[in-house]
Order: C-alpha cells, then structure tokens, then sequence
C-alpha cells in the first residue's frame, strides 16, 4: 500500500507521515532520507532528525539518486522523505538520471512498493506561487508536477496537509 502526503512548507506533513508509519504496527521502519547534507547546517540538520527518528526505531537510508536499486526487508514500514529532493538531485547531481529524472524517481518508487507495507511518501506542492522562475526551474518544476501525478495514479492513498490537517483527496 502506497500513500502519498503532500503539502506546503511547514504544513505538518512530516509528522503526520511519521504518524502513519507509526501506525503500521510493529514491523521494521526505514526512512529513506533524500536530502544531500550540504555545508555544516546540512549536515547538523541531518544528525537532528536521525536522533528525532532513532526514538521511534527508525533505520535511516540515506538515499540521494538511484532508487531503483535499492533493497529493503519485504514487508517493511518504509517513509520516504522526500520526491522534491530526490527529482532536484536526479536532475542536477552528475550521478543521477538527467533527462530521465521523471522515469527514475518513479521507477525507484514503485520499486520500494513492491517491497514495503505500507510505503509512505512525502512530497511538497510548490506550484501556487505563481512566478515564472529561470528555464532550469520550470523544467523541476514541469519534473515534480507529472512525478507527483504519476506517484498520486500509483498510490492507495492520497492525502494533502494543510495547516496540520490531513484531507484526504484519494
């Protein structure tokens, strides 16, 4: 079972992601962390999340590209957090796909699907601002939307938290 949590910036969608693995029972909980840990502050924010998620028994894998090949317990309570940094770095990371951003992060989705229950995945709704940004930002952008229609057409469920209430959509 695959749920998608979207939302804005600070709008509670973290927690109540971790919630829904909370909930899953007593089974093994992976983290998939996306986010490269740039500078000292990168790097500080990362070691404060892995202490915030070590109390609720969360394994962290620290995964930046190449979901596809990723391997986890079957069965296995799986958070990933989150599409936005996983799209920007398969687009910009000289390790990732490319032009082929939107295949790979699918793709590498649907791969923890096959193995995890439940599979939660975070990512962000940036597209209501209404400002035209620079080529390569459209093109992220463009990327993130049809990633998140296509990951949204996959999933069991669909939820959007809003000022920290989940309303569901699907």
């Amino acid at each position: 079972m695959m749920h998608l949590i979207t939302g804005g910036s600070g709008s509670g969608k973290s927690a109540y992601a971790e919630q829904q693995v909370m909930e899953a029972g007593e089974k093994k909980r992976i983290y998939v962390a996306t986010m490269m840990p740039y500078g000292e502050e990168g790097k500080m924010r990362v070691k404060r999340h892995r202490e915030m998620r070590k109390e609720k028994q969360f394994e962290t894998l620290e995964c930046y590209t190449g979901l596809e090949a990723v391997t986890i317990p079957q069965g296995s309570a799986v958070l990933l957090e989150c599409v936005s940094n996983l799209t920007a770095n398969e687009m910009y990371d000289p390790s990732g796909a490319g032009e082929d951003t939107v295949r790979s992060v699918v793709r590498g989705i649907l791969n923890l699907k096959r193995q995890a229950d439940p599979l939660i995945v975070v990512t962000n709704e940036v597209f209501s601002d209404g400002i035209t940004y620079d080529d390569s930002t459209m093109q992220y952008l463009h990327y993130l939307g049809e990633i998140n229609q296509q990951l949204a057409a996959h999933a069991e469920r669909v939820t959007e938290v809003v000022y920290g209430i989940p309303v569901a959509l699907a």
